[in-house]
């Protein structure tokens, strides 16, 4: 394959980290969104997700547990994920929550939901699936420059030599 004139490379590479962080922004409104709508309806489980069958170890939690644990957590990594902060562990919480809302809701309930998101018929696993293989990417390639992860390596490029003595 061949490789991308000299001139185009530098630019291309900025525009890696610009997507890396349309990535994360959008990951983390989708969990945002979810956690928020979880907790706006109150701390005590509604019957539906009291019906659930979670897998191990969430099994062992009481239910107003795992549902105030699964929507704070979608918002909390999802901030975090927004911010940059923590990328990568972030990811993984979310993937963890994801893995979960899968196993106990989604997967019953098959393919549906490309087109059909905001019914009842789009409850399946398509866009669990989706989301997962966007927190993957970012589990693996981190949050990019874009990151609050990332300040810690600008400030040592960047900082003036004055500073460092």
């Amino acid at each position: 394959m061949p490789s991308l004139p000299f001139w185009l490379t530098k630019p291309l590479n900025g525009l890696q980290d610009l997507g890396l962080l349309a990535l994360r922004l959008w990951v983390a409104q989708e969990f945002v969104q979810a956690g928020t709508l979880k907790l706006a309806g109150g701390l005590q489980a509604p019957e539906w997700f009291a019906m659930l069958h979670f897998p191990w170890p969430v099994a062992w939690l009481p239910t107003q547990v795992n549902w105030v644990v699964a929507g704070g957590g979608e918002v909390l990594f999802g901030c975090c994920l927004a911010l940059g902060l923590l990328s990568r562990l972030s990811a993984l919480a979310l993937l963890f929550i994801t893995y979960v809302a899968v196993y106990s809701v989604h997967f019953d309930l098959g393919w549906a939901g490309w087109n059909q998101i905001d019914t009842d018929a789009g409850q399946g696993f398509k866009v669990p699936l989706m989301l997962s293989i966007m927190l993957f990417a970012i589990l693996t390639q981190g949050g990019g420059q874009y990151a609050a992860d990332h300040l810690p390596h600008w400030w040592r490029h960047h900082r003036s030599p004055a500073l460092s003595t």
